[in-house]
């Protein structure tokens, strides 16, 4: 099967080569009491807004977080490429593609998995995965939601090409379901919920919540560094490592001030932020579990312990379960380490340190 995304053109411009910072420049960031710029891309979407907090709040003061909403993942992987951007926040699947295209972009930790935010819904009169076959389904290509649609077709006794993708963004798959013109697709909240309330009959066929999608993680959010931030200014790359999760913290601890930064940062309804990430600082059925440090660092197998989706180091088993299925959609063109793709060192930092 022929991958059709935008992918592998716009991995072309990410190949590009970027220069790191002068000595110069190094010795005067190293050196200097103001604090220092870290540039943060993410989407509009509650998952990623932790950053509004951290911030807000200037959890970590030797840090200027200076953000930015890019829609496109790839476009943020193109500028940190570029040495534009410092770290982005995304899809945890993007890694093996970076790496069979030897983008100088890496993994650092696995942020936060879905737990029902992401849903298949079928339209009316659709029973089965069989129903689908040689029909339309929504996703968006190259990212998890293929992934995930994939596996669940198989499973349901449906092979991954017997369908028909059509790459759509979540309010132009939200219009395709109502309107007739793809016969299911894959929609996380609060998408999922206005398909369910706008078109009668239709259902939902799976949920991450699932035992095996829970189990596996498949569905969530990591945070990337560029190679030159990692390897350039590694105390910088720990410390924004310490700014996310002291957000998430924070947030824990005073959910409803959070929520309402992080509302103001994505212009959302706070009601929009609850219905992902939770009203009381604890998950929310339907939403994501936002990961503490401690929870993050056991599925990154850096801590002891079973974090709370999969088991511990479960990132070795997630590396190479997506790796897998972009092989079988032709977005990579063999198997990678997960080095080749993920950078611990800021995380293996912080623990050293204690935090």
């Amino acid at each position: 099967m022929k991958f059709t995304s935008r992918i592998l053109p716009l991995l072309a411009v990410l190949g590009m080569s970027f220069s790191g910072c002068s000595q110069k420049e190094e010795l005067a960031s190293a050196t200097s009491e103001s604090p220092q710029k870290v540039k943060i891309s993410l989407f509009s979407w509650p998952g990623y807004a932790f950053w509004f907090v951290a911030k807000e709040k200037n959890l970590v003061p030797e840090l200027d977080l200076d953000l930015a909403i890019i829609e496109d993942p790839y476009e943020s992987f193109a500028q940190m490429a570029a040495g534009q951007i410092d770290v982005t926040s995304s899809t945890v699947e993007y890694g093996p593609i970076a790496a069979d295209q030897n983008v100088p972009v890496k993994l650092v930790t696995y942020t936060n998995p879905s737990y029902g935010t992401d849903k298949i819904i079928l339209a009316p009169g659709v029973t089965g995965a069989k129903d689908l076959i040689g029909k339309e389904v929504a996703v968006l290509e190259g990212g998890l939601t293929q992934i995930y649609m994939g596996i669940w077709l198989e499973e349901n006794g449906v092979k991954f090409d017997q369908v028909k993708y059509s790459n759509l963004i979540m309010d132009d798959a939200v219009a395709a379901m109502v309107s007739g013109k793809v016969a299911a697709g894959e929609f996380w909240e609060p998408f999922g919920g206005k398909v369910l309330s706008s078109l009668p009959g239709c259902t939902v066929a799976a949920t991450s919540k699932d035992p095996y999608f829970k189990k596996t993680a498949l569905l969530g959010d990591g945070m990337y560094m560029s190679g030159s931030f990692l390897t350039g200014k590694p105390e910088l790359a720990k410390l924004t490592l310490k700014a996310y999760f002291a957000a998430v913290q924070y947030w824990k601890e005073n959910p409803e001030e959070a929520n309402a930064i992080m509302a103001k940062g994505l212009n959302f309804p706070v009601e929009d932020v609850e219905t992902v990430i939770g009203s009381s600082g604890q998950a929310t059925d339907g939403g994501i579990y936002a990961f503490n440090f401690e929870e993050a660092a056991r599925f990154m197998g850096i801590m002891d312990g079973t974090p709370p989706f999969g088991a511990n180091g479960e990132i070795t088993s997630h590396w190479k379960l997506t790796n897998d299925w972009w092989v079988k959609f032709g977005a990579v063109k063999k198997d990678h380490p997960m080095e080749s793709g993920v950078d611990l060192a800021p995380f293996k930092a912080l623990v050293a340190e204690g935090l």
